[in-house]
């Protein structure tokens, strides 16, 4: 921790000096997809966060050093990767000056083998033209954006030490729509932050009955000793919790009413098991991400890896049912 909080090097091996994101790595994923870190820490420093603290300033890794690992990977079978980090959206300031995540993406996409990059934690307020053209000209890169928002009113956000505005996301969800056809939009709320009155909340449930994101995590505040959030007023953990569940009912009713739209279409899957007894394989569409979103079971001849072409047959609680076309 003393190494992160000042900026250096973390080695698993003092004999051979490798930093931890270069050292050889056991997978517990599937064989069909896995993580892939391009940076570890973060500079956001949010109001309510530790991570900063616990995982030290943002620092890029070398793209010589991603590349590398993502070409082992895709020699060792794997077909999709996904992107992490505690912000995207900030690689390689630190090594570059700049942001250079679509440069990277770019030459990501030139990898054989790798059929899909799924991007996890892109922070809004960097998230720029360069990086939205991107997403749209590569057909590699799923049409799946997860941008962690936690709040959309203003008074809330600056309390969270947030530098976006409701206006702001409001404008970007709008142009990601506009710009990326079939985009599906996950995010992460948090309900009851400091500042989160009744007229700050019902502004957030009238955000998501308006934007009707796709996928979203919702949590509730949590205060963590040593932020500066816990030294703020914020509502009970009774009335914290009611909200948040006020909230999930919204985001079901929302997500149910988008996967009922998906019957009768034809959408990419990636098969992640062989058929079991009744001939079902179990993937996930472009829109699901493993581990926090839905699957689809279908059938029809494929093998894990695979990406087919599924007909949505039905939709129920998360779950697509088809059949190979």
């Amino acid at each position: 921790v003393e190494k992160l909080q000042t900026q250096q090097a973390v080695c698993l091996f003092a004999e051979h000096g490798k930093k931890a994101d270069e050292s050889p790595r056991i997978i517990s994923t599937g064989r069909a997809w896995t993580y892939l870190l391009i940076a570890d820490g973060c500079d956001n420093f949010c109001s309510y966060c530790l991570i900063p603290k616990i995982r030290g300033r943002f620092r890029s890794r070398e793209k010589e050093s991603i590349l590398a690992e993502a070409k082992a990977l895709a020699e060792r079978g794997y077909k999709e990767l996904i992107l992490v980090a505690q912000d995207l959206t900030h690689y390689g300031y630190d090594l570059y000056g700049k942001t250079e995540l679509s440069d990277l993406l770019r030459k990501l996409c030139e990898i054989d083998g790798i059929e899909w990059i799924r991007l996890h934690y892109l922070y809004p307020q960097e998230i720029d033209e360069e990086l939205i053209k991107t997403v749209k000209e590569e057909k590699k890169i799923v049409k799946y954006l997860d941008i962690p928002i936690q709040h959309i009113n203003d008074t809330v956000l600056k309390k969270c030490n947030r530098r976006d505005t409701g206006a702001k996301i409001r404008e970007l969800f709008s142009q990601i729509r506009e710009e990326i056809p079939n985009v599906v939009l996950r995010t992460s709320l948090i309900a009851g932050l400091p500042g989160e009155g009744e007229e700050e909340f019902e502004e957030l449930c009238e955000f998501l009955r308006e934007y009707k994101i796709e996928r979203a995590g919702v949590f509730t505040f949590s205060p963590q000793d040593g932020t500066p959030a816990a030294k703020m007023e914020y509502v009970s953990e009774d009335t914290a919790r009611l909200r948040a569940n006020i909230v999930m009912d919204i985001q079901a009713e929302i997500m149910d009413s988008w996967e009922s739209s998906l019957i009768g279409k034809v959408i990419d899957v990636i098969c992640e098991s062989n058929a079991d007894v009744n001939g079902n394989h179990h993937g996930r569409a472009y829109f699901d991400s493993p581990e926090v979103d839905g699957s689809v079971l279908f059938t029809g001849a494929c093998s894990e890896g695979e990406i087919v072409k599924i007909k949505v047959t039905s939709a129920e609680d998360g779950q697509l049912r088809g059949k190979m076309i």
